[in-house]
């Protein structure tokens, strides 16, 4: 299923007989990017060709859209290219994919514009859906990616006008970013699956959250993997739904200042440990029986006795009453 290179050959084309590829992921031209790539060009010149392939007497883009709008910008007279056959739709888009993701971590929003356009082309060329480790083959993404990926497609529409806003900012200006979404999803996906109800009122609940991020209530996109923590726990440590419901709601309510933190502190944080601290003391006492066992008290380190004194000193104040 892997990309095909074919034989290609150089040429030195005007700009103006150059199309940009209408399936290029770059969907984002940050313009200080731009302007530093167009020094070097003024400089230089284009010293790594464009690849593009020959269509109707144009020719094509498949590799280096920014190098040929800077060329374009600059008056260039000509631009070195190769040029190869033209692909069917899917090769294209697939070729596209693969030297972008080769080159460069993409933004996860450009890759995922793709993935419905390239399962529309298996179905269409090949006729069958493709899985996701064959989607993976195809497009050098790894699964996780493309899960990722599939969260923000998943998204409301006006969410990804403003992730691609927000894109298209220098980074160190970026508020509201994809890791944001993709976390955020991830979390309501499995609290939808617990506490369904919440699947009635997904947008404002995202609408909420998305507000307590901006203005600093929620204070980081890793907060919002406790509400998937707060939902599983119904089934991890045993609290009623609607205990696990009412928490939930108060950091839902847009009209208060309510965290996520706060009330994952006060509703499971404390089971949870109690819970993580269980299963360090079942190792414990399986490795302490095992130094019985084996009579191996004698081979401890003294550092590790005196660590053993220290937590026999706690667990008698601990277990005195």
């Amino acid at each position: 299923m892997g990309i095909q290179n074919p034989p290609r050959r150089l040429k030195q084309l005007h700009p103006s007989q150059i199309r940009p590829n209408p399936e290029n992921p770059r969907l984002i031209f940050r313009q200080e990017e731009m302007e530093s790539l167009m020094v070097s060009i003024a400089k230089h010149g284009v010293q790594v060709p464009i690849t593009v392939y020959e269509d109707k007497g144009n020719f094509v883009l498949l590799d280096g859209e920014r190098r040929w709008r800077c060329a374009k910008k600059l008056n260039l007279h000509e631009i070195p290219a190769l040029v190869q056959q033209k692909p069917t739709d899917l090769e294209n888009l697939l070729l596209m994919s693969n030297i972008h993701a080769l080159r460069e971590q993409w933004d996860y929003f450009t890759i995922a514009t793709n993935l419905d356009r390239i399962i529309d082309l298996f179905k269409k060329e090949r006729k069958y859906t493709p899985n996701e480790i064959e989607l993976s083959e195809a497009t050098g993404l790894t699964r996780g990616q493309i899960r990722r990926c599939q969260l923000l497609l998943g998204l409301p529409e006006r969410y990804k006008e403003l992730l691609l806003d927000e894109l298209e900012l220098p980074k160190g200006r970026q508020k509201i970013s994809e890791d944001l979404f993709i976390e955020m999803e991830k979390s309501l996906k499995t609290v939808t699956k617990r506490l369904p109800e919440f699947n009635d009122s997904l947008d404002d609940v995202r609408d909420a959250l998305v507000e307590k991020f901006r203005n600093g209530t929620i204070g980081a996109v890793t907060d919002f993997r406790q509400l998937a923590k707060i939902a599983t726990a119904i089934d991890n440590l045993g609290i009623k739904q609607q205990t696990a419901k009412r928490a939930l709601t108060k950091i839902f309510n847009p009209n208060n200042s309510v965290n996520i933190r706060e009330v994952y502190k006060s509703t499971v944080e404390f089971e949870y440990d109690e819970k993580r601290a269980a299963q360090h003391i079942e190792f414990l006492n399986d490795y302490f029986d095992e130094i019985l066992e084996e009579d191996k008290k004698n081979e401890l380190d003294e550092d590790f006795i005196e660590l053993l004194t220290r937590l026999y000193e706690i667990l008698k104040r601990l277990l005195r009453d």
